[in-house]
């Protein structure tokens, strides 16, 4: 027994509870990555809180290093300041975002998020043509035919160095189904819905990146 409860203190340790759902505070996509922010997102509809999904944020640790500009600032000052979030987006490293479903949605639904999200930051900088409308209906046929229950996940994995992004879904009792999005200016769109500072889908996941991040360039 005591070996039992030893497990599973290390276990406990190793993960971070995001609106009750666990996150591993570690994972390794490419490299081996840390949980960095999380958050929720959620609106109130006729008076009621309804929360849609969770978020994790994982990064190559290294990450700091390549916001030393920011070093110092206090993390409501990060928060509020766009500039912080594009060189976070920009850094040359791994970045890894999971989503877990709280409210279940059809999949078309979600595909209409991303495509309203996708298209309206290209369009506002003029990025917007054939090729990344071909790319943005790729993605929302993959989604369009799948039920994400609770606790459904989507992960997006961007490489470093790279202009693409993997993107998984894992629904309960079926295997995991992959798509490769190809199209540079989609996935940077995609970054900067869930990463984009002031524009980002979910202010509390950037709150906790502001925070993490102004301890971690405080060391």
């Amino acid at each position: 027994n005591i070996v039992c409860s030893v497990n599973l203190i290390s276990v406990a340790a190793e993960q971070v509870l995001v609106d009750e759902i666990p996150y591993p505070s570690k994972i390794t996509a490419t490299k081996p990555l840390s949980l960095l922010g999380h958050g929720i997102t959620d609106m109130e509809i006729h008076f009621i809180h309804v929360k849609f999904y969770s978020i994790g944020v994982y990064f190559e640790p290294e990450v700091v290093s390549h916001l030393q500009q920011f070093k110092g600032k206090p993390a409501k000052e990060l928060e509020e300041n766009d500039e912080f979030y594009d060189a976070l987006i920009s850094a040359p490293v791994e970045k890894f975002i999971r989503l877990v479903v709280i409210k279940e949605i059809k999949g078309a639904q979600y595909g209409v998020q991303i495509e309203s999200a996708v298209r309206d930051r290209l369009a506002a900088e003029d990025k917007f043509e054939e090729e990344e409308e071909e790319a943005l209906e790729k993605v929302i046929e993959f989604f369009q035919s799948k039920y994400f229950k609770k606790h459904s996940v989507i992960t997006y994995n961007f490489p470093a160095n790279s202009t693409t992004a993997e993107i998984v879904v894992s629904l309960e009792g079926k295997e995991d189904s992959k798509f490769v999005l190809e199209n540079g200016n989609v996935v940077e769109a995609v970054k900067k819905w869930y990463l984009g500072g002031s524009t980002a889908v979910s202010s509390t996941t950037i709150q906790s990146l502001a925070a993490t991040f102004s301890q971690e360039l405080s060391k």
